[in-house]
């Protein structure tokens, strides 16, 4: 098939499936893997294979940035210990107890560590996609584990290919060392790149440049991270994480909203249409395996699957017991969360284009040229299990969030409520000053003082929960007078246009600047 018409078919699924999730209550990634999988059965798509390097550098690194960007970093400073220790010893034990199981199914050592590499990490977008309507504690750590865990997996899937192609040997200081690189050398690089994206945007006054240098920075954190067989994943982690801290007080207001207007719908798409692929993949694993292989990768599908949920269960309950054995501060006692939140973690280890693309990265032959042992058992067992764990994780997790009853997180509108009001309160304290130091008007100082005034008690009310305050229905009938308004300015600009009395070009500045100002007002403007 030609790449242009696969774009049209993966853009297609994508809207499809996005729409028919919205329209049944159904979560979208659910929808796009069934999706996939109908595609695949036409035969011009079955043959079309992306190779493993377009999902690992072309799809994961923005997926992986704007994931980064998006992160609350205090939430993982004050989590920290739980996330390291879920994106490195629960993947290690994860990826063991997979090749245990795996090799009890009669695969050989080195293939059932692949497949216990493969399918041993979560994935940010999966998590991102399917587990919004958990608390923000729970879905900051789940991506914070999410966007860590691929750097081990990816060593132990590395050590486990090399020794069953015959290029490793399997030490101890061996297998330290590559750990160290992999962190030490993928931390290294995102800092580095960090640093010349922060430098390169303070000299940059054209947004489209800035933005260049933003999309450019995940490619490359990952690129240079490769080369020295370091981890791209934890390169591009650690950028996007210092310069979602050093962006707001860097980077112009033009700049950001152009971001905002071109991130948000690339990663729609790519994270869409990874989708599609995993339920595509399944096709074509499934048509490379012998009717009594299908059989023995199914049972192996169900088996895994237990396996992982088992595994990560254990894990969560039994190392919050270890914990609190060994560190009675005070202050551990306050990050304590509740067995029916444990549970709700446990059910929301999805898998997803990670593991898909470390199962097709196996290589076709070993050293000595013969075929790599088990090489389309590990793609089928491995697309299947990202199936289950979307599927049948991510149907029971909205069940399973209601059962646990965890309390609303409110932290959020709080926050947002007690910035808003110190940041006007502080801005109307420095008016005057402000003014004096611009020779402003004493007319328009005190029309501006007024507006900030009323946006102050507005929030104020917001703050309060009082839905009929008088300032509330005052900024209601003020937004709804404005809106109307600016509706009517841009009829007539378009009848301007209309009536050639204007360019096309004078409608587009005078359209994006009522557009911004429409949507400012409405309040559409969210970003988390």
């Amino acid at each position: 098939m030609l790449g242009l018409e696969l774009v049209v078919v993966l853009g297609a699924a994508v809207l499809l499936g996005n729409a028919l999730g919205q329209r049944f209550g159904v979560a979208p990634p659910v929808v796009l893997l069934l999706v996939g999988a109908l595609i695949g059965l036409v035969p011009a798509v079955r043959q079309t294979q992306l190779p493993p390097e377009v999902v690992l550098l072309l799809f994961l690194p923005v997926l992986l940035y704007w994931e980064s960007l998006t992160t609350s970093m205090r939430e993982i400073r004050s989590n920290l210990r739980g996330i390291v220790l879920l994106s490195t010893v629960l993947v290690i034990l994860t990826a063991g107890a997979v090749a245990v199981a795996g090799h009890a199914l009669g695969l050989p050592w080195g293939p059932a560590w692949v497949l216990g590499a493969a399918v041993a990490p979560t994935d940010a977008t999966a998590v991102g996609a399917l587990a919004g309507s958990l608390p923000r504690r729970e879905v900051t750590v789940l991506r914070a584990e999410s966007l860590v865990n691929d750097g081990t997996a990816l060593v132990i899937y590395g050590l486990a290919v090399g020794i069953t192609a015959g290029e490793e040997h399997l030490t101890l200081p061996h297998v330290g060392a590559l750990f160290l690189l992999a962190y030490g050398g993928g931390a290294a690089v995102g800092v580095a790149v960090a640093w010349v994206n922060m430098n390169l945007r303070r000299r940059l006054d054209d947004p489209l440049l800035g933005n260049l240098v933003m999309i450019l920075a995940p490619f490359t954190a990952y690129l240079l991270a490769e080369l020295i067989h370091a981890s791209g994943v934890l390169a591009v982690v650690v950028s996007g994480l210092i310069m979602a801290q050093v962006a707001p007080s860097l980077i112009r207001a033009e700049h950001r909203r152009q971001a905002l207007a071109f991130w948000p719908l690339a990663t729609f798409i790519i994270n869409g249409a990874l989708f599609v692929l995993v339920g595509v993949e399944l096709q074509y694993a499934f048509r490379h395996l012998s009717r009594s292989e299908l059989r023995d990768a199914l049972i192996a599908v169900g088996v895994v699957s237990v396996v992982l949920v088992l595994v990560r269960f254990a894990f969560l309950f039994s190392s919050a017991y270890l914990i609190r054995l060994i560190d009675r501060r005070p202050q551990q006692r306050l990050r304590r969360i509740s067995h029916r939140a444990r549970t709700v973690s446990g059910f929301a280890g999805f898998r997803g284009a990670v593991s898909l693309a470390v199962a097709l990265s196996v290589p076709e032959s070993v050293d000595s040229g013969a075929p790599f042992p088990d090489r389309a058992f590990i793609v089928f067992v491995t697309s299947g299990v990202i199936v289950v764990t979307l599927v049948v994780q991510g149907l029971l997790l909205p069940g399973v969030v209601r059962w646990a009853r965890l309390p609303r997180d409110t932290s959020v509108d709080e926050e947002q409520v007690l910035a808003e009001t110190k940041a006007t309160e502080e801005a109307v304290k420095a008016l005057p000053e402000l003014a004096a130091r611009l020779g402003t008007t004493p007319k328009v100082t005190e029309w501006l003082r007024q507006e900030y005034e009323a946006h102050l008690a507005t929030v104020r009310a917001k703050g309060a929960g009082t839905d009929e305050d008088p300032a509330l229905l005052h900024n209601r009938h003020y937004t709804d007078l404005r809106l109307a308004l600016i509706a009517h300015k841009r009829a007539t600009v378009v009848r301007l246009r209309d009536e050639q009395r204007i360019d096309d070009t004078v409608l587009r500045r005078l359209q994006t600047a009522l557009d911004y100002e429409e949507v400012r007002l409405a309040g559409r403007e969210q970003v988390e």
